[in-house]
């Protein structure tokens, strides 16, 4: 068990905004987590990559990720965990990249403080941009110069040159069109097969988390309504937000999820 999630509360004063009894991730395995906006995957994501005291919030219960439980984590220990063995990528990966510096020179910066030694960062960064399909011309680029769609599929090359054993990818492909879409599925399922990387997967569309994921988490109002096999909560849902929200999905030709 490479992620071990019990009884996990996040709240501001005296408001629960999310609240998960059990989540669970094998090494390689794929969580899906699906809900409308607001329904408490976001704050989730972040209590799991413990950014959730910077906003004011509070959590409680367990998260331990391969025997270590990060809830007591000082700030210091948390920095050695976040980007080496846990990591996240966001819905616009470009405003979280600074504007003033190349590619390259973020890349080489992350791997220098995530202590990769100088001998080995250029093959890192070459073999991680290779993976996700992406020519290391790229590295002389600043953020505002690339698409969304490489900007995340960089994102993702970081990930894969650290090395991570959990990432958490919070809606990386909404603001994508779908071909894009497909693209960064086909990148994160490469990064599963090639690493063994456990991904939680977060986005209110379920024809994409049906895709990736093994497991679907659906959430509402920050409570967990329905958890199980992918292919049992798509086609014998048991709660009717669920089965509401695989009839939203658009149908082609006559064909749903």
């Amino acid at each position: 068990m490479i992620l071990d999630v019990r009884d996990l509360r996040v709240a501001y004063g005296k408001q629960v905004v999310a609240h998960v009894p059990e989540l669970r991730l094998e090494a390689g395995q794929v969580l899906g987590i699906a809900g409308e906006s607001g329904s408490g995957k976001s704050q989730t994501a972040l209590a799991l990559m413990g950014l959730t005291r910077y906003s004011g919030g509070v959590v409680s219960g367990s998260i331990v990720l391969d025997g270590r439980d990060l809830t007591v984590l000082t700030h210091r220990q948390w920095r050695e965990v976040r980007g080496r063995e846990i990591a996240m990528i966001l819905q616009s990966p470009r405003a979280a990249l600074n504007p003033t510096m190349k590619l390259g020179s973020l890349f080489e910066r992350t791997l220098k403080l995530h202590g990769v030694a100088r001998a080995d960062r250029r093959q890192r960064m070459e073999q991680s941009l290779s993976e996700v399909i992406l020519d290391s011309a790229i590295l002389d680029r600043y953020p505002h110069e690339v698409s969304g769609g490489q900007a995340q599929r960089f994102a993702i090359a970081l990930v894969a040159a650290l090395r991570v054993k959990v990432l958490i990818a919070d809606e990386p492909t909404s603001a994508l069109d779908v071909t894009v879409q497909s693209e960064v599925i086909e990148v994160l399922r490469g990064l599963r097969e090639r690493h063994n990387t456990s991904i939680v997967f977060i986005s209110h569309d379920l024809a994409v988390l049906s895709e990736l994921a093994d497991h679907l988490m659906v959430m509402r109002n920050g409570s967990v309504v329905e958890q199980g096999a992918t292919e049992a909560v798509i086609h014998d849902s048991q709660q009717d937000y669920t089965r509401d929200l695989i009839a939203a999905v658009p149908s082609i030709r006559g064909r749903a999820l």
